[in-house]
């Protein structure tokens, strides 16, 4: 099939970088093809399909937040009673992605990824006939599974399908669905549940996976590094080469990953054992502590802000559309992150957002009597919080070899949700004590600054060998 036969204009020929080798008898490294282009059509399409895959990840991991006044309303309990609900989801993404990774290494970026977001999308719809506390965490649960399992590989696949010059921002273009999928449910919520009531969110967050699934498996392509890791034929690989790159590659018989990323491992090694091997294991460890910190401030604030809010004396209404203003914040931080991880060290600009965010977490509280500059601030810590972290896979995923990528950015999402299932849980014990907003906020501002500390390392001791030269 042509390039013109899928939509995919051709490049002209004074348009290709002359440093790709086209000799017929030399083996093509699959990465120094992709540098060596301009994003091509079909890398757009690929970036907008993981970019609606997160934000559908996003929405169905927040909505438990927005929905938790009316459950509290029609079910009688009191607010403490929804800490299980609101952990149980938590859980379900740390495992998930724990499997995922590995799995995902061993048998493919987009199996496991279709597989997944079919998971999530299904227990998001059995999700309404939930009538107790029990049985909504064990359905949150197994949703959070099929959650925690998509985030990673969509983020991968688009990382080993970048350009080096632009990873950074592409990824966190795909990662952006996120918090914006997460601020998407609360504006939804606001309208969807006072008319409908709060089952409706769970059917529309299970039935758009659904509808999307069938056109994730016709264009979606499996990773071209892993590919080649796993020594696909030349045919398979080229298939996809193709696309991506938009140029006739019929003369390449052979195409490799990079020598050198590729020897780091040892025969047999696991993907788990090679993340955690003496040369990655401190960029591992900092890696899971700053995302374990990033999520307790982001889950506690997104899992209770409505709640705090209408202690606070503000409307369902109101509570849940200021409310949306952090996740929505962190769509500006990421996007601007990851333009500026591509310019300078990606450690320390987002060391420098996590001391911004410890700043505004601490104003924010000290702004409850003047709802607009109160707003304004919760959009700007969203902003450095939930860019941030948003940030931090297309951080992670340079710094591993292909072997162990999909793993390495998984248990780092795995891993670091336990400070999101901690964030939560002490969020219902904080409002159980009474303690007032503000102080809560001020407590918060603590885990971003170790967050800041551990990047710091990080900028130090990561590994220069991975995907692109680590600066």
């Amino acid at each position: 099939m042509s390039h013109a036969a899928i939509g995919i204009p051709a490049i002209p020929p004074d348009q290709v970088d002359d440093r790709v080798s086209t000799n017929t008898g030399k083996p093509q490294n699959v990465q120094s093809l992709i540098n060596g282009q301009p994003m091509s059509a079909y890398q757009y399409l690929v970036l907008f399909l993981c970019f609606f895959i997160l934000a559908l990840d996003g929405f169905d991991t927040a909505i438990i937040g927005y929905v938790a006044p009316a459950l509290v309303t029609e079910w009688g309990i009191s607010r403490a009673a929804l800490a299980p609900v609101m952990s149980a989801a938590l859980f379900g993404l740390a495992f998930g992605a724990m499997m995922a990774g590995p799995s995902a290494d061993r048998f493919g970026r987009k199996p496991v990824l279709l597989i997944s977001s079919l998971f999530f999308a299904v227990f998001s719809l059995l999700t309404i006939f939930a009538g107790s506390i029990e049985t909504m965490a064990v359905l949150r649960f197994l949703t959070g599974l099929g959650l925690g399992a998509a985030m990673p590989n969509a983020v991968t696949l688009m990382a080993e399908l970048a350009p080096s010059r632009r990873r950074s921002f592409v990824v966190n273009a795909v990662y952006v669905g996120f918090p914006l999928g997460a601020a998407a449910g609360g504006f939804v919520a606001a309208g969807m549940i006072p008319a409908f009531g709060w089952k409706s969110v769970f059917i529309l967050g299970g039935v758009l996976p659904l509808v999307f699934l069938p056109i994730m498996a016709r264009f979606l392509p499996e990773s071209v590094s892993y590919m080649a890791a796993r020594k696909f034929s030349a045919a398979a690989i080229r298939k996809v080469m193709q696309r991506v790159c938009n140029r006739d590659l019929s003369h390449v018989t052979e195409f490799t990953v990079d020598e050198a990323v590729t020897s780091t491992s040892k025969p047999g090694q696991s993907a788990l054992g090679l993340i955690l091997s003496r040369r990655y294991v401190v960029a591992t460890l900092m890696l899971w502590s700053t995302y374990f910190m990033g999520l307790l401030i982001f889950y506690l604030l997104t899992s209770w802000m409505p709640l705090m809010m209408k202690d606070a004396g503000f409307t369902l209404e109101k509570s849940s559309m200021v409310s949306a203003l952090f996740p929505l914040g962190g769509g500006i931080g990421t996007l601007v992150g990851g333009l500026l991880m591509d310019r300078f060290s990606p450690a320390r600009v987002l060391a420098c957002a996590y001391v911004l965010a410890a700043i505004l977490l601490v104003a924010v509280g000290q702004s409850m009597g003047n709802v607009g500059l109160f707003s304004i601030l919760v959009f700007l810590a969203g902003i450095m919080v939930t860019g941030a972290q948003a940030s931090l896979p297309s951080l992670a995923a340079p710094i591993y070899p292909t072997q162990g990528r999909a793993t390495g950015v998984a248990w780092m999402l795995g891993v670091g949700r336990t400070g999101g299932i901690i964030g939560a849980l002490v969020g219902g014990v904080l409002l159980g004590m009474k303690l007032p907003f503000s102080q809560i906020l001020a407590v918060l501002a603590i885990p971003a600054l170790i967050a800041m500390t551990a990047l710091l390392v990080l900028s130090v001791k990561a590994p220069k060998d991975g995907v692109a030269p680590y600066k």
